[in-house]
């Protein structure tokens, strides 16, 4: 064969050659194709329309210089058709295939390609058995073309030449690389009629598998399609009518498609979202629905903050924060790395209780931004309705969710902190009990699946972390205080309370009264003078109240000054010009001064305290009065007391029938403030015993304990709080009993180091390390001289 189709010559080698990177040319057809490599751009630079070439695909179409082992070894004579410029980097060439020939050698690659080979003629085109095939592949595109039509319907029909038939067929079908190169390459015209027959085949195989998977799935989407169609459409009649209300819908909808809702929510809020589509938009009852859909919406169904992990970071932030309070920053570093460890989102439930001032709400704060958590802070102070945990249902004009769900979309995520502050102030009324409606949302078995009654549809609070505070266990009922890790909150010692002052009361306070800085310095010995001269409290709320009234006082000082006048004051010993005379001074020594009087220690809501007991005797037929507001416990402790001297009379060298005529007269002051618990056993049993040994209480002891008829010191609670509020009065040493020597480790070390610790089992002992061994001057309490003013905290349990 000495031409190509349409009598083209056989180019003579070497012959210019254009490397495709994608796509095949096959004689009979014409294509189109992009070129942008410099060497093949060259090469159109020297071509002209009707220049015939070779054209070999790559088999990389990555390599940007191919060479001859990267080509096909079978390519396309072609004809130059059009050659036109796409761009400063590309040019589009049109070619149309002669024929195909067999590529030997690259001669050239500089300035373009050039090759050499060998023209491939068609074998057995005359062949029967070839017309026979092309008659056979040209019915199957008829009954193709029929029933799913495409490029093939313009595939011409058979002339005389089954080969360039099968060419222009491989052209129109959709084969890759490898098929295409197979067709390329087989001369034979019956066997690349069968291979074309065998490619056809897969082709309406996949096209009729297409087919089927694309009516499926219109079936399965044509319900929803048809509705977003009507829903367009009802749309643009509402927008003519100047009604936007389905604007609304459609907005809602997608929100409620943004929040990835669960299963549950998601039925109900489609259903709702019906009813509203169903009613246009209008009457009341719409309004209720979208308000209803708009808190479905919000709510973070599936949002989640990230977790710092960082736990010597988180340290560091709860030390920043706050001075002290070792075993709550433990146990929340525990729960941060157990998170850390097992990757379990689920949330935990803390308690804080202690007296008022010591940090506890603060502390909440303080959690939320060590571990990177949004915060939250829901007052249950005062309330008294179920409702406000969880919600008004949805029968009721004006209902809303509870308070729970107000704070998470609030917080915008699943996981906040969420501090449910004062829950020993709740209170049940008519409207039923808000502590109730806590059992569930408290309880990590439980509230995974809460329901609030507007919502009617489970949220899960699992992974919220809920820190609860109180000043007193004593109003929380038991199944709820059951679901609560408890961490006890005692107070600060004097150390930290100057810690805290320094580093973070005062400066706030200047900053707050407009004080520059550098203006006023306040030493160590002034600091002090405050905490104990001017407040005597467990936390440092009276504190922060009282360097506000410093600063204040300051302030006018440098209001009035004049503008060329420095004002540099530095207060040390004359606290007093700022603060006035001290409100506080120990009573002890002045108290103690006569026999019957004894120093006790108390528990109250606000703290531990100190508590006087005070005894006196006058002729009389052996009658007791008790007074001071006392509670029955603490009565009943009076009489034990009293059968126990008279008992152990002859031990204390006390005449039996001293006793048979006198009256003694037992008094806790501040009477007007109620006083109960156990112990003040230990209390009571000195003071009598010294009003009738006439030997005094040691003014540098206080004590605390329950005692039994025979003598025996019970162990109390509170231990942590009411030893560090004897060191606050100035107490040097502490009488408790022996079975609570173990809580005293929970005392700070500073503390401890300070006091002596006197543990005791029996009553014995306690009257031999209190009392004086020289009887003093008797006197009634009524001559006692001194402060004699009365407590301001109220003692809930002695």
């Amino acid at each position: 064969m000495t031409t190509l189709r349409g009598g083209a010559p056989v180019p003579s080698s070497p012959f210019p050659v254009l490397p495709l990177r994608t796509g095949m040319l096959f004689p009979g057809t014409t294509t189109t194709f992009s070129v942008g490599r410099p060497r093949s751009i060259a090469l159109l630079h020297a071509l002209h329309v009707g220049d015939v070439i070779g054209v070999a695909t790559q088999r990389d179409s990555s390599n940007l210089d191919p060479k001859l082992e990267d080509l096909h070894p079978t390519g396309t004579f072609a004809r130059v058709a059009q050659i036109a410029r796409q761009n400063d980097r590309a040019y589009r060439v049109v070619l149309e295939g002669l024929g195909r020939f067999a590529l030997e050698a690259l001669d050239e690659t500089e300035p373009y390609w050039k090759g050499s080979g060998q023209s491939v003629p068609d074998v057995q085109a005359d062949d029967p058995e070839a017309r026979l095939l092309a008659e056979a592949l040209r019915d199957r595109i008829t009954d193709v073309v029929q029933h799913s039509g495409g490029a093939l319907e313009q595939i011409p029909t058979l002339d005389n030449d089954p080969g360039l038939f099968a060419d222009r067929v491989s052209a129109a079908l959709v084969l890759n690389q490898e098929q295409a190169a197979e067709l390329i390459s087989t001369a034979n015209v019956p066997e690349r009629l069968r291979k074309v027959l065998v490619f056809l085949s897969q082709a309406q195989t996949v096209a009729e598998l297409r087919t089927k998977i694309d009516k499926d799935v219109r079936e399965q989407f044509g319900k929803h399609q048809r509705e977003a169609i009507l829903r367009e459409q009802l749309k643009a009649i509402r927008k003519e009518l100047g009604d936007s209300e389905e604007e609304d819908a459609d907005g809602l909808r997608s929100k409620l498609d943004a929040a990835d809702l669960p299963e549950e929510p998601r039925k109900i809020a489609d259903r709702e979202l019906r009813r509203l589509e169903s009613m246009q938009g209008q009457g009341p009852e719409a309004n209720v629905i979208r308000t209803y859909l708009e808190w479905i919406a919000d709510l973070p169904w599936s949002k989640r903050a990230g977790v710092n992990h960082d736990l010597d970071g988180i340290a560091a932030q709860l030390d920043a924060d706050h001075a002290g309070l070792q075993d709550v920053k433990k146990r929340i570093l525990e729960h941060m790395a157990v998170h850390k460890l097992s990757g379990n989102p689920r949330g935990t439930i803390l308690a804080f209780v202690g007296p008022p001032g010591v940090g506890k709400t603060s502390l909440g704060q303080s959690i939320a931004d060590a571990t990177g958590r949004p915060f939250v802070r829901i007052s249950l102070g005062g309330v008294r309705d179920e409702a406000e945990i969880r919600g008004h249902r949805r029968t009721y004009i004006g209902s809303l969710p509870g308070r729970i769900l107000h704070g998470l979309r609030k917080a915008g995520v699943k996981n906040p902190v969420m501090l449910l502050d004062e829950i020993d102030k709740l209170f049940s009324g008519w409207a039923g009990a808000p502590e109730a409606a806590l059992l569930e949302v408290l309880d990590p078995e439980q509230n995974k699946a809460f329901t609030d009654h507007y919502l009617e549809a489970p949220f899960d609070l699992s992974e919220v972390m809920f820190v609860c505070t109180a000043n007193t266990l004593e109003t929380i009922s038991g199944p709820l205080r059951d679901r609560l890790e408890i961490i006890e909150l005692s107070g600060y010692t004097e150390a930290e309370k100057l810690g805290i002052a320094r580093r973070h009361l005062l400066p706030k306070r200047l900053k707050d009264n407009g004080i520059p800085e550098g203006v006023l310095t306040l030493t160590d010995r002034a600091l002090g003078s405050v905490i104990h001269d001017y407040t005597r409290e467990a936390g440092v709320r009276q504190l922060d109240r009282e360097l506000s009234r410093l600063a204040r006082s300051m302030a006018l000082e440098v209001a009035r000054k004049t503008d060329d006048a420095a004002l540099s004051v530095v207060v040390d010993d004359d606290v007093e010009r700022f603060l006035g005379k001290p409100r506080f001074h120990s009573e002890l020594a002045e108290r103690t001064a006569v026999p019957g009087v004894a120093t006790g220690l108390a528990w109250t809501p606000v703290g531990g305290d100190i508590l006087f007991v005070e005894t006196s005797r006058m002729p009389g037929k052996g009658k007791v009065e008790i007074t001071g507001q006392l509670g029955d416990v603490m009565k009943e402790s009076a009489r034990a007391a009293l059968s126990y001297v008279r008992s152990h009379a002859a031990e204390l060298d006390i005449e039996a029938s001293v006793l048979d005529h006198t009256d003694l007269h037992i008094h806790v002051p501040a009477g007007a403030v109620p006083k109960d618990g156990p112990s003040a056993g230990v209390t009571m049993f000195t003071a009598l015993a010294s009003v009738l040994t006439g030997r005094r209480v040691r003014s540098d002891t206080a004590m605390t304990g329950e005692v039994t008829l025979r003598g025996r010191v019970l162990p109390v609670g509170g231990i942590k709080a009411k030893v560090l509020a004897a060191h606050r009065a100035g107490i040097r040493r502490v009488i408790l009993p022996l079975k609570n020597q173990r809580d005293v480790e929970e005392v700070p070390t500073e503390t401890r180091a300070e006091l002596e610790f006197v543990f005791v089992s029996d009553m014995s002992e306690v009257l031999s390390a209190v009392l004086e061994s020289e009887r003093g001057a008797g006197a009634s309490v009524e001559n006692l001289p001194g402060n004699e003013s009365s407590q301001d905290t109220v003692i809930a349990a002695a």
